[in-house]
Formats: structure tokens, sequence, C-alpha cells
């Protein structure tokens, strides 16, 4: 893998983490800043035709949105959010700086908490290339 945005190392371990998690299930996954976006993996029975911009950038934004509007909520702290569509899933795991979309076929809500874990320490323990 040669990811622009974050080392390879950091890139790799995402993936493996993803995939490791959810088998064949695992549909995608993207990195991405505040700033700009990686796709890291694709299944290869998917098209590579998906507006990944402008889905970046109203992830980017939901995130904020949805972590400043739950910030003094008596559920917690927000942590991630999954998205349910006709064809899969999508698990939005985002810090301050940087996220990962993990779209996948359908799971169970322990194996979103799971990999939402991995990759929620990943990011923090790691630097972005912004």
């Amino acid at each position: 893998m040669d990811s622009q945005l974050l080392p390879d190392e950091l890139a790799e371990q995402i993936v493996t983490t993803a995939r490791t998690a959810t088998g064949d299930s695992l549909r995608s996954v993207t990195y991405f800043t505040r700033s700009d976006f990686e796709q890291l993996y694709l299944r290869e029975d998917l098209e590579r035709d998906a507006d990944l911009n402008t889905f970046v950038g109203h992830e980017w934004r939901g995130f904020r949105d949805t972590r400043n509007a739950y910030q003094t909520s008596e559920l917690g702290e927000y942590r991630y959010t999954i998205r349910a569509f006709t064809n899969g899933y999508l698990l939005r795991v985002t810090g301050d700086r940087s996220g990962a979309l993990i779209t996948t076929d359908g799971l169970s809500m322990q194996s979103y908490d799971n990999i939402a874990d991995a990759i929620e320490k990943m990011l923090a323990e790691n630097p972005t290339r912004e």
C-alpha cells in the first residue's frame, strides 16, 4: 500500500483490523482528514465510481455536528456512528483531526464496537500528515 496521508504501516494496520473483524463482509475503508481523503481498500466486486469527495465532506461535517449536539448528553461522550443503507452499512470513527469510514455488509453491534475501539486507538496514537 502506498498511502500519502498516513504512514504505510498505519494504513495497513487500519485495513487489517477492519478485515480481521469483518471478514468477507468488509466493503471499503477510507481514511480522511479535514482537507483530504484516501481510499485504503475497496472489495474487488464493487465499482469504483463512488463520489468520495462529497461523501467524506458530509461525514466530516456530520461528525462535528453530532459531537457538538450531544456533548452534554446523559448518554455520555459521542464515540462513533453507524449508518444503515439498502446495500450495506457505514461505520464512521472520527477524532479531532482524522477519521475512517468503514463500509460493510451486515455485522453484529459487538463487531462494530470492536472495530471502532481499535480504530479510535490507532487514530489517537498516530499523527496525520496534514
